[in-house]
């Protein structure tokens, strides 16, 4: 059996995820927030970056709420030339602004090298059972982490990927810069 390729994919992952009604999408967002504040990546982790979801991903806004409870740092990606990530500081008072991707992201606060991050929680727009996965298509999470990818790479951040059941697929054929998460949460 063949492969879809990966814009094949990434649109049926979208297409998935979008036709989960509002009621459907709050529960499942609730019981996957809950299994990664249940686990032992956040239960260590002292840093944990996150993302704000759009009005179709996985609401993540409790996970970071639990973080400032419980006295973590939590940093939001902030897009960067050269297809990469910054990650900035983020507390309840820090101002957002709108990027040229329609995406909130943090007017300032305290960057953070992306690699001495503990915990990274990553949007998903497609994944399989070996921890593949589809975002959106500008590389940018795969060009930030890349160093993940050679051997004996340092194994932190440890890349937590969180979606909806409905998006998983059965194989995604992964690109030689295709950076793997280390475990995907739904709510299945």
């Amino acid at each position: 059996m063949t492969t879809p390729p990966q814009s094949v994919l990434r649109q049926d992952g979208l297409r998935a995820r979008r036709a989960l009604d509002a009621g459907s999408r709050a529960a499942f967002s609730e019981i996957i927030t809950s299994r990664f504040l249940r686990s032992p990546r956040f239960l260590s982790a002292q840093s944990v970056a996150c993302y704000l979801s759009t009005e179709d991903e996985v609401d993540v806004l409790p996970i970071i709420s639990r973080c400032w409870a419980a006295s973590k740092r939590v940093y939001l990606p902030v897009t960067a030339p050269g297809r990469r990530l910054r990650f900035v500081e983020v507390l309840r008072k820090t101002r957002l602004r709108r990027s040229s991707f329609g995406l909130f992201e943090p007017q300032e606060g305290d960057e953070i090298d992306p690699l001495e991050i503990d915990t990274v929680v990553v949007p998903m727009v497609a994944f399989d059972d070996a921890g593949c996965r589809i975002g959106m298509g500008g590389g940018y999470y795969d060009t930030t982490f890349r160093a993940l990818r050679r051997p004996r790479a340092l194994r932190t951040p440890k890349l937590i990927g969180v979606a909806f059941e409905c998006q998983k697929v059965q194989k995604i054929k992964a690109n030689p810069w295709d950076i793997a998460v280390c475990e995907v949460l739904t709510e299945a």
